[in-house]
């Protein structure tokens, strides 16, 4: 019985890592870099906060680009998309949900440092305001359309 009990303590213990991400989680993630000479490329993926205070992304980065800038698409006053910069980052609200996805808020990756072919990884750290470092891996997935 003493063993059963040290085993499961010791399985809650390993499980506790795995919830700690300071309330955000990163759901359905994925990367899109066109053709083998692509010099840039996107992430997508959908935040999850799961703390009872908003946090705002801030910053991002990955092991196969120069520079990853947080992005979104604009219609300009003649009707045409325009791709920006946000510096201020994305809010994502207490208990809710920001998604980054084609035509919208997304990462751009630039200055390529290798060819992404499909079903390869890329390795993603995002900084959050209060949740700070957030790692996960993308895959990547030029055929997605959503």
């Amino acid at each position: 019985m003493k063993t059963i009990l040290s085993a499961a303590f010791g399985l809650a213990l390993l499980a506790v890592p795995a919830l700690a991400h300071d309330g955000i989680s990163i759901q359905d993630p994925y990367v899109r870099a066109m053709g083998a000479s692509a010099k840039s490329g996107a992430v997508f993926f959908t935040i999850e906060n799961h703390s009872d205070q908003p946090d705002r992304l801030i910053g991002a980065s990955t092991d196969v680009s120069d520079k990853a800038e947080l992005h979104t698409h604009k219609m300009d006053d003649k009707g045409m998309m325009q791709m920006l910069e946000v510096k201020e980052g994305f809010e994502i609200p207490a208990g809710g949900t920001h998604k980054l996805a084609r035509g919208g808020d997304h990462v751009m990756l630039f200055g390529l440092n290798k060819t992404l072919g499909e079903g390869d990884n890329v390795h993603v750290t995002l900084t959050f305001e209060h949740a700070g470092e957030v790692e996960f891996d993308a895959p990547v997935d030029n055929n997605r359309m959503k």
